[in-house]
């Protein structure tokens, strides 16, 4: 069973990213409608700089692209990456569910038979 077409890079880009709850965050309100970076910023009680480093993280694990409107640099949520992120881990768990399987199929061979009555 083939479980990742992904880098282990890529895999580990992408789910470092997620793994930071404001940067969650930013994904989810990005993936309702286009944020400047201003406006995320005002959201965070931290500076702007640690907003733009939180959105370039994103940006790097492709969760979300930056484009620049005038003045503004809006932030878009791609959701093709949630869904990629999704088939992953839903390869993760067919495969433990798989091992799990044989395994109980293992344990089963090694239980002794129930004694006859």
């Amino acid at each position: 069973m083939v479980v990742l077409e992904y880098s282990d890079q890529d895999v580990n880009r992408l789910f470092r990213a997620l793994a930071d709850a404001t940067r969650r965050d930013i994904v989810r309100r990005t993936l309702v409608a286009d944020v400047s970076v201003s406006q995320l910023a005002d959201s965070y009680e931290m500076s702007f700089a640690a907003v733009q480093k939180h959105v370039a993280v994103l940006e790097e694990a492709r969760l979300v692209t930056k484009e620049p409107r005038g003045r503004e640099r809006r932030v878009r949520g791609n959701p093709d990456r949630i869904r990629e992120a999704q088939r992953l881990l839903d390869r993760f768990e067919d495969l433990w569910r798989s091992r799990i399987d044989r395994l109980d199929i293992l344990l089963a061979e090694d239980d002794p038979a129930p004694p006859d009555t």
